[in-house]
């Protein structure tokens, strides 16, 4: 019986912990998979440093954009302040609206790694091209700025 008291916190908590967690996975993975790559390019022309930098940061905005859901989420709901109680409807309410930066935010940070090697490649080849690579790389963000931007209209919502 005290499960299904605690029913609404348990869900918004765990509403917070996918917003935040799903996105940081895919973040850590594909910032990773890019510094592999750059420090590979790094042992031929250490002078690419700051060109390779940008590539590899990329692809960790989405873990920002989770954590800050997760921020809004724990706001929004009142977990932030003491006594907050929230129905178990509530809390399916706030699942159900980190749901878009949780899924979009873990596969567009893996696909924008993706697109930052590539772009590595085409720096170690071609540095001139540095700008192509970017912006190629900030194409796959659009969506996770969509993601973002759904999941806080709707939390917002939440009343």
């Amino acid at each position: 019986m005290e499960f299904l008291e605690n029913l609404g916190l348990i869900l918004t908590f765990m509403a917070g912990a996918l917003a935040a967690l799903l996105p940081g996975i895919g973040s850590a993975k594909a910032v990773g998979r890019v510094g592999e790559m750059a420090a590979g390019v790094l042992t031929e022309d250490p002078n690419k440093f700051g060109k390779l930098l940008i590539l590899q940061a990329l692809p960790g905005t989405q873990g920002i954009y989770g954590l800050l859901t997760w921020f809004m989420v724990l706001q929004q709901s009142g977990l932030f302040s003491a006594g907050a109680d929230i129905t178990w409807q509530k809390g399916l309410a706030y699942l159900m609206a980190v749901l878009p930066i949780a899924i979009v935010g873990y596969f567009s940070a893996v696909y924008q790694g993706r697109v930052s090697e590539a772009g590595v490649a085409l720096v170690a080849k071609r540095p001139e091209e540095q700008s192509k690579a970017l912006v190629m790389a900030a194409m796959v963000e659009t969506y996770a700025i969509l993601a973002l931007l759904a999941s806080v209209l709707t939390i917002f919502r939440i009343t």
